[in-house]
C-alpha cells in the first residue's frame, strides 16, 4: 500500500481528532450544567472537552463551581438562573425530587430565565411524576424537557460511557442527542415524559436482584470451601454471567465495599421504584425484600458502602 504524502501524514492525526469532535458534538452550543457531584462534574467536563460546547455551571458548593470553571475554562454561575441565561440546553444532575424542584423553580431557578426554545434535561434519578410535572412547566415557558437518568456509575461518567434512558418527545430528543453523546455510549428514547425515569427504575430493580443473587452465591461458595475465583471464571461465561459478577465478585469476596454507587443512594432509588409500583399495580416482592436488606447494611454502618455490600450482612 502506497504511503501518504508527508504533509498529509503529519496532518492526519489532527484531521481525525477534528472528525471525532464533529461526530460527537456536531456543532458547538451554549449549555449549562447544574449539579457537580461525582456524576455531574465529569459529565460537564466532557461537554467541553469532547463535545466542544460552551458551558456554564452551578453547584450549591460554590468552591466546586470555581474549581470546575478554572480546570475546564468554563463559566461559574452564582445561581441556577444565572447558569441558564442564554443557554440552549440546561442539564441537571442533583439528588432527589426536592433537590430538582429547588433548582428549577423560584426567583433564582432555571425556569425563571430559560429562553423559549431552550431544552431542560434532568439526569437526576427521580420520580416519573416529577418528570411529567417538569415537562408541563417547561412547555408553559415555550421550552422543551427530557427526563434522562443515567446508568454506569462514577466510572462511566469519568470515562464518558454512560447509558442514558430518555423520556420526552422525539423532536426534542433529536435536538439534544448529539450533546448527550459527549458522555454516553448508549442513548435511547424510551417514550414520552417520565419514560426515562421508568426505564431507570427497571434498571435498578434488575441490579438489586442481581447483587442479592451474587451475594448469596458467593456466601454459599465460601461456606462450601470452593475457590471462588475459579468458579466465577467458569460460571461468568455462562447463563449466570453479569456485569456485577465480572466486576465485583473479587472485591466482595475480600470484604471491600468502597466502589461505586452507595447504599443510601440505592435505597433512595428503590423507594422510587416501590412508590411507582404502588401507583401502577406492579408487584415487586424481591425488590422490597432487597430494600430491607440494604436497610440492614445501613444499620451495620454501611450507608456509604457500595451496593455490592449486601454480602456483608451474610458474613457478619
Amino acid at each position: 500500500m502506497a504511503s501518504l504524502p508527508a504533509p498529509l501524514s503529519r496532518a492526519l492525526p489532527n484531521l481525525l481528532a477534528q472528525a471525532e469532535t464533529q461526530k460527537v458534538g456536531v456543532e458547538s452550543m451554549k449549555v449549562a450544567f447544574v449539579g457537580l457531584g461525582v456524576m455531574g462534574y465529569p459529565m460537564a467536563r466532557h461537554l467541553v472537552g469532547k463535545g466542544g460546547h460552551e458551558v456554564a455551571v452551578f453547584n450549591r458548593t460554590a468552591e466546586k463551581s470555581e474549581t470546575w470553571a478554572r480546570e475546564n475554562k468554563g463559566r461559574k454561575a452564582a445561581t441556577p438562573r444565572e447558569a441558564a441565561m442564554g443557554a440552549e440546553v440546561v442539564f441537571m444532575c442533583v439528588g432527589n425530587d426536592d433537590d430538582v424542584r429547588s433548582v428549577v423553580y423560584g426567583e433564582d431557578g432555571i425556569l425563571a430565565d430559560l429562553a423559549p426554545g431552550a431544552v431542560l434535561v434532568d439526569h437526576t434519578t427521580a420520580s416519573a411524576t416529577l418528570a411529567r410535572e417538569l415537562d408541563e412547566a417547561a412547555r408553559a415557558k415555550g421550552c422543551g424537557f427530557l427526563d434522562a437518568p443515567v446508568s454506569g456509575g462514577q466510572a462511566g461518567a469519568e470515562n464518558g460511557v454512560l447509558t442514558v434512558m430518555v423520556g420526552g418527545d422525539e423532536a426534542t430528543f433529536e435536538t439534544v442527542r448529539p450533546v448527550l453523546d459527549s458522555y454516553s455510549r448508549m442513548v435511547g428514547l424510551m417514550g414520552p415524559a417520565g419514560s426515562g425515569q421508568l426505564a431507570k427504575m427497571m434498571n435498578q430493580i434488575c441490579i438489586a436482584g442481581l447483587v442479592e443473587g451474587l451475594s448469596e452465591a458467593l456466601h454459599f461458595g465460601q461456606k462450601a470451601g470452593l475457590d471462588l475465583a475459579k468458579v466465577v471464571e467458569v460460571i461468568s461465561k455462562g447463563a449466570a454471567g453479569s456485569w456485577q459478577m465480572e466486576n465485583r465478585h473479587k472485591t466482595m469476596a475480600e470484604g471491600r465495599y468502597d466502589f461505586g454507587f452507595a447504599v443510601e443512594w440505592m435505597r433512595k432509588d428503590l423507594g422510587i421504584c416501590l412508590d411507582e409500583a404502588r401507583r401502577n399495580g406492579a408487584t415487586l416482592p424481591v425488590t422490597a425484600l432487597v430494600d430491607q436488606f440494604y436497610a440492614e447494611v445501613e444499620t451495620m454502618g454501611g450507608r456509604r458502602w457500595d451496593t455490592s455490600s449486601l454480602l456483608a450482612r451474610l458474613t457478619r
